[in-house]
């Protein structure tokens, strides 16, 4: 790989970027694809970033509605686009719904993600 110094010069750069795991198969694909494409919001990330701020304590959606400022349909379908994706968990305890992050999840894209 090359990179163009300050002085305009073509360097060679002293290391390369690889996956370390190599190429991806379809399934590991389509899966990062997914959770991917389901982090590529701000509302959900804003969701995602409160309920992971709690540990591994798990958040009601009613505390949830004013983090984003939303309602609460648009709060619960992007809680649901985040549970589809597998990065959050979601446990019903009477009228609301409880959710907790997939830390699972987190680990696959992030080995996924470092291409050093």
């Amino acid at each position: 790989m090359t990179a163009r110094d300050p002085g305009g010069t073509v360097a060679v750069r002293d290391t390369c970027c690889s996956m370390s795991a190599g190429p991806l198969d379809v399934p590991t694909a389509e899966r990062m694809a997914v959770r991917l494409k389901a982090l590529a919001d701000p509302a959900r990330l804003r969701l995602l970033s409160h309920i992971a701020a709690q540990g591994c304590e798990s958040v009601c959606a009613c505390d949830l509605i004013d983090v984003v400022d939303l309602s609460q349909p648009t709060v619960s379908h992007h809680l649901k686009k985040l549970v589809d994706a597998g990065l959050l968990s979601r446990e019903q305890r009477g009228k609301w719904a409880h959710f907790t992050v997939v830390r699972e999840s987190f680990d696959e894209l992030r080995g996924f993600l470092d291409l050093t």
